[in-house]
């Protein structure tokens, strides 16, 4: 393994925030009669019912366009109850998602990009609310508990990290750059539920939505990221953007309480999590000024692992074979990712890795290998848990 020593920090624990109930699981419907079929196009998004029972509900997904696009299960204000993002064309994906009665919308995102092509549907009070065992009740309580802690104790690493900019100290500010990540990338889903939140603080450049202006509409980690390692100085504007920066994730704080936090949606969050290090973190893309992608690696795999291990009473009752597949698969990607690691200590809340541009083309493989790995096997868990 032909790596740097350049060390990065990491905070240690586990988590993971999803309010999705919708991620990147593929999952066979009970009854394709019972599901919710919803067609995209590059110009539509047709959705077999407006109506359907409250509960367990299955979404059947099948992109006919040319472009990759999202399905977003949408609250009336925009809040994110669930998502799935990447579906290539001619690709389907079935979804399973727990529901409440009301009114919501499904939107269709040809490119990604935009507010999307919308339908409104309503979840009818016909349906039972799907009964919760007591394990199930415990792992939904603790896990929100974890969302709240995670997002506070953000706060002050960012603002340790904003201070830096402010100051004009790169050196100081590289330095606390990746640890003031670190409390986000676990709770990532439950983070962009709220979908003006993420866009503000961890946007990448080629994210923007078109129209958007770099000097003016980019904010956040990863602009910041730019001036820190691209350019190597701090200006008026990036002293500006740290102050942006706290305000936004002050905010987050603020509204992470109100997420809707199910059984499911944890689960689903969890495989979510692995495709962000699949598509964003093995590519080296997430962190192409910095090459912290370690970091933010280990962050998402804490954050899966933390939802599967709340949610393990619940599966293992259900799935006992899936269980013991994803117990091995997590053990096996995190001692792989540990291979990673520059200090060999035993403190609990710093971990250094090797920077990722020193990592080859064929350790980055095993590492995806890795990844897929356990993302087969962890896109059944929300099945598991909704049986």
């Amino acid at each position: 393994m032909s790596v740097s020593t350049r060390p990065l920090l990491l905070g240690a624990g586990t988590a993971l925030a999803a309010v999705v109930a919708l991620s990147g699981c593929t999952q066979k419907a009970a009854s394709e009669d019972d599901a919710l079929r919803v067609t995209a196009t590059d110009s539509a998004c047709e959705v077999s019912a407006k109506d359907f029972p409250a509960g367990h509900v299955t979404l059947n997904v099948e992109n006919k366009g040319s472009k990759v696009t999202e399905v977003y299960l949408l609250f009336p204000d925009d809040r994110i109850v669930a998502e799935r993002e990447n579906i290539g064309p001619g690709t389907k994906a079935s979804l399973v998602a727990e529901v409440k009665a009301g009114d919501y919308q499904i939107a269709c995102k040809p490119g990604m990009k935009g507010d999307g092509i919308r339908q409104k549907v309503e979840a009818t009070g016909k349906g039972k609310a799907p009964a919760r065992s007591a394990e199930a009740d415990a792992a939904v309580a603790s896990f929100r508990s974890y969302v709240l802690a995670q997002a506070e104790q953000t706060l002050p690493r960012a603002q340790a990290f904003a201070d830096a900019v402010k100051a004009g100290d790169v050196e100081k500010a590289k330095e606390l750059y990746a640890p003031s990540r670190i409390g986000w990338e676990r709770t990532e889903p439950v983070a962009e539920s709220f979908g003006d939140i993420d866009p503000k603080v961890d946007v990448r450049e080629d994210g923007l939505e078109e129209g958007q202006d770099p000097a003016k509409d980019w904010t956040g980690w990863h602009r910041l990221e730019k001036a820190l390692w691209d350019e190597g100085k701090i200006g008026d504007r990036e002293k500006e953007l740290a102050d942006q920066l706290m305000k936004d994730l002050e905010d987050w704080v603020q509204r992470v309480g109100t997420a809707e936090i199910t059984p499911t949606s944890m689960a689903n969050g969890a495989k979510e999590l692995l495709d962000e290090v699949a598509t964003g973190k093995v590519t080296g893309e997430e962190e192409r000024y910095s090459h912290t992608d370690l970091v933010d690696f280990k962050a998402n795999l804490e954050g899966a692992a933390k939802s599967y291990e709340l949610l393990k009473p619940v599966a293992g009752k259900n799935d006992p074979e899936l269980v013991k597949t994803l117990d091995e698969r997590f053990a096996a990607l995190t001692e792989l990712l540990d291979e990673y690691r520059t200090d060999k200590g035993e403190e609990p809340d710093s971990y250094t890795y090797v920077s990722y541009d020193k990592v080859g083309k064929a350790d980055r493989k095993e590492l995806s290998d890795g990844v897929n790995a356990l993302a087969e096997p962890l896109s059944k868990l929300s099945a598991a848990v909704a049986k």
